[in-house]
C-alpha cells in the first residue's frame, strides 16, 4: 500500500502551536495553581490547532488529565477541516505539577502522522516502556521487557561499550517502580528519577549528548504514544506494553479488545514513517530552555523533528506580542 504524505511544510506549523501553548502555560510558572494552568495551556493548543488547513482527529487526548473537560480529547476534530487527513497526539503540558511548583522539565508537546496510522490504547491509563537512542536501536529485544533490569543494562552497555556502571537511567519516581528502581540500584547504574515528564523524559533519553543512556518502567499510557512520535522519527527504539495499575482499568482496556500482554515498538505503534513532531520547552530541561520574558517580547526555545529525513531543528523565536 502507498504510504500517504504529509505536506513538508507543516512543520513551522506544529511549532507555531506548541509556541502559543508555551506562552499561555509560562505566565503560570510557579503558580500552585494546577487546574487554571492546564486549562489555560489546553485552550491555548486548541485555538492554534484550529488555524491550520488540516483535517486533524486527536488520537491521543486529555481525558484523563486532572478530570477536567477538554476541547483536545482522543476522538475530537481539529484544524479547519480542509487540507490533509491527520492523526494528531498532544500533550499541552507535559509536566504540568513540575510547572506551577516552578521545576525544570516542562514542555509542550504535539505529534503528527497520516490519518490510521498512529495506534490509540484508550482508555488505558498505564504502560510499561523502554526508550534506547539510535546507537543501542538495532539491539533491542522483546525479550527484555520481561528480562531482569541487570540483564537488559548489560546489553545496551555492551552496545556501548562502557561499564554497567556508566550508565543513566531515567526513571520516574513511582510506587509502581519501586522494584524496578531497586535492581538497577543494585547493578550500580546511575539512576535520574523523576517526579513527571514522561514524554519529555523519553526524549531525553533518545536525544544524542544528553549523557542519558535509557528510560525505564511504568509511566503514562498516553505518554508512551506521543513520545513513540519523537523516539520513531530521531532513529532510537521503543518496547511498550500497557500496564494496568486496577481492575477497573484492566476491565476498562479488555472491553475496549486491547491486549495488557503485547510488546509493541515503535513501528507498531505508529506506522508511518511521515511523522512530525514539535516541542517547545516551558521550564528549563536538558531538551530545551525555558521561556524568558521581557519588557516587550518574550523569547522561546523548541525543537521540530521530521521523520523521514530524520531531520532536527531546534528553533529559537522572539515573540514581539506579549500573550
Amino acid at each position: 500500500m502507498e504510504e500517504k504524505h504529509v505536506p513538508r511544510n507543516i512543520g513551522l506549523d506544529l511549532v507555531r502551536v506548541t509556541e502559543a501553548t508555551a506562552l499561555a502555560a509560562g505566565h503560570w510558572i510557579g503558580s500552585g495553581d494546577l487546574m487554571n494552568t492546564h486549562r489555560a495551556a489546553t485552550q491555548a493548543m486548541a485555538r492554534a490547532l484550529n488555524t491550520l488547513d488540516i483535517n486533524g482527529r486527536i488520537v491521543i487526548g486529555e481525558e484523563h488529565r486532572l478530570g477536567q473537560k477538554s476541547p483536545l480529547c482522543s476522538g475530537q476534530s481539529v484544524g479547519k477541516g480542509k487540507g490533509p487527513e491527520i492523526d494528531i497526539v498532544v500533550d499541552p503540558i507535559d509536566g504540568t505539577k513540575l510547572l506551577v511548583k516552578g521545576r525544570p522539565g516542562a514542555i509542550s508537546v504535539v505529534g503528527i502522522a497520516p490519518k490510521g496510522t498512529i495506534w490509540s490504547p484508550v482508555p488505558a491509563i498505564y504502560m510499561d516502556k523502554i526508550v534506547v537512542d539510535r546507537d543501542v536501536a538495532h539491539a533491542l529485544v522483546p525479550e527484555c521487557m520481561d528480562a531482569p533490569a541487570a540483564w537488559t543494562l548489560a546489553l545496551i552497555a555492551r552496545v556501548k561499550q562502557k561499564p554497567v556502571r556508566d550508565l543513566t537511567v531515567i526513571v520516574l519516581d513511582r510506587p509502581r517502580n519501586r522494584d524496578l528502581i531497586n535492581e538497577i540500584r543494585a547493578t550500580g547504574a546511575h539512576i535520574l528519577l523523576r517526579d513527571e515528564g514522561d514524554t519529555e523524559g523519553a526524549l531525553v533519553a533518545v536525544t544524542p549528548g544528553t549523557g542519558v543512556d535509557l528510560l525505564m518502567g511504568i509511566g503514562g499510557a498516553a505518554q508512551g504514544v506521543i513520545a513513540a512520535c519523537g523516539i520513531k522519527a530521531m532513529g532510537g527504539a521503543m518496547l511498550a506494553r500497557l500496564a494496568p495499575q486496577s481492575e477497573e482499568e484492566k476491565r476498562a482496556i479488555y472491553a475496549a479488545g486491547l491486549d495488557d500482554t503485547k510488546i509493541l515498538t515503535c513501528d507498531e505503534i505508529v506506522t508511518s514513517n511521515e511523522i512530525f513532531f514539535a516541542a517547545t520547552g516551558i521550564t528549563d530541561s536538558v531538551l530545551l530552555p525555558a521561556i524568558k520574558y521581557h519588557s516587550n517580547y518574550a523569547e522561546t526555545y523548541s525543537l521540530l523533528i521530521r521523520a523521514r529525513t530524520g531531520t532536527r531543528r531546534f528553533i529559537h523565536a522572539e515573540h514581539g506580542v506579549r500573550v
